[in-house]
């Protein structure tokens, strides 16, 4: 070498960076005890429709247009085009269209008591509403129920109750007459396009799923990194992964940013991509610790982590423009996604050259460590 190349001290400091770091896990986990993650529809349940209209959709009156039928949590994103509409709120278009029935039933001086599945008697109808204190005589002259949103309409007596047969399903006239509102609000023909449903088991199981492959993801890391090198690198490795995946948590908590299952895919990715970086420190400090007999463990560390300062700098900065890129432009949609990786990807690399690193040193790893060990009889084998 032409030139000897300066070590930095990264060890110089590693009492500040470990308080620092404790304290922003501290903080992460007690914003995650206290305010939690909002879940976003993959995990609470709710409605994605998705809509066409007849020409640029106007997001604005849009969202104005769900706020005002107070529905929980809602989100309007553009997809494909300028014509096509996401909608997505934790609401139940069942449960609206009921409260929708049954405000109007209270208004004529009704009460409704229940919903029930059609007998066979009634066969392509769809709910059954049991009302009081209101006769079917009353609900008719009132137009309580309207023929037109409702589709047919049959009445029943039974026990003193009044029986209103449904043709179209109470989710149905709800999401007719929100259609009906944005299209008043924006001036353009609303296509529904599609209407699905995720139920709150759905959500609870892809929850449970999703945190055992993070589990198996933890397991799998020390394995291989105890396999790889000893199983002290396997410490520090696990403690700098949960540290990463902690404060990104804690950022979504504070902020109250939607946990969905694209910000869990960008957890699962921080840990490949924070354990990709903390592998190739690792392989230089074993280099460097068979190369460097006679110097000390963090001298052998600062010269590592000074080694490959430039590779991990390079590789997380590129990967940064990517996902700011993603973020400007990629969408609503993907706008967890890209912020979960910027978060991780900024604290995983400080994370592989401080708490990976440190920790291992502070577990008084040496090059005895890292050395082969020699069979049993290996000395009487090789003598003649």
């Amino acid at each position: 070498m032409t030139q000897e190349m300066k070590i930095i001290n990264f060890m110089g400091i590693r009492k500040f960076t470990s308080a620092t770091s404790l304290l922003l896990v501290l903080a992460s986990i007690f914003s995650i005890a206290f305010f939690g993650l909002k879940g976003g529809l993959d995990f609470t349940g709710g409605t994605q429709l998705e809509v066409l209209f007849d020409r640029p959709a106007d997001l604005n009156k849009v969202r104005v247009v769900l706020e005002e039928k107070k529905l929980k949590s809602p989100v309007a994103v553009l997809f494909g085009s300028d014509q096509q509409v996401m909608i997505r709120t934790q609401d139940e278009m069942k449960i609206k269209g009921q409260a929708l029935v049954a405000e109007k039933i209270t208004a004529a001086g009704g009460m409704l008591e229940a919903i029930e599945r059609p007998s066979r008697d009634y066969e392509g109808f769809s709910d059954t509403l049991v009302i009081a204190n209101l006769s079917a005589e009353a609900l008719q002259q009132k137009a309580v129920i309207s023929e037109v949103d409702y589709g047919r309409v049959q009445y029943a007596q039974r026990d003193g109750k009044t029986l209103v047969v449904l043709e179209n399903s109470l989710d149905s006239v709800y999401l007719k007459e929100l259609l009906a509102d944005m299209e008043t609000a924006t001036g353009a023909k609303i296509e529904l396009r599609s209407s699905e449903f995720v139920g709150p088991q759905i959500g609870d199981e892809l929850r449970d799923q999703g945190g055992l492959g993070l589990l198996t993801a933890f397991v799998l890391v020390f394995l291989y990194v105890a396999v790889q090198f000893q199983w002290k690198f396997s410490v520090g490795a696990i403690a700098a992964l949960c540290h990463d995946v902690i404060i990104t948590l804690g950022f979504f908590a504070i902020f109250q940013w939607d946990f969905d299952l694209t910000v869990l895919a960008a957890i699962l990715a921080l840990i490949g991509y924070s354990i990709n970086d903390t592998i190739v420190i690792y392989d230089r400090i074993r280099e460097n610790f068979r190369i460097l007999r006679k110097t000390d463990a963090l001298e052998v560390i600062n010269v590592s982590l000074t080694q490959t300062l430039g590779r991990s700098m390079m590789t997380s900065g590129t990967t940064l423009l990517v996902l700011i890129s993603l973020f400007l432009f990629g969408g609503e949609l993907l706008r967890g996604f890209s912020i979960a990786l910027i978060i991780g990807i900024v604290v995983g690399t400080y994370s592989s050259t401080y708490i990976a690193a440190h920790i291992t040193a502070a577990l008084d790893v040496s090059k005895e460590d890292l050395m082969p060990k020699e069979k049993e009889g290996a000395e009487l084998d090789e003598a003649p």
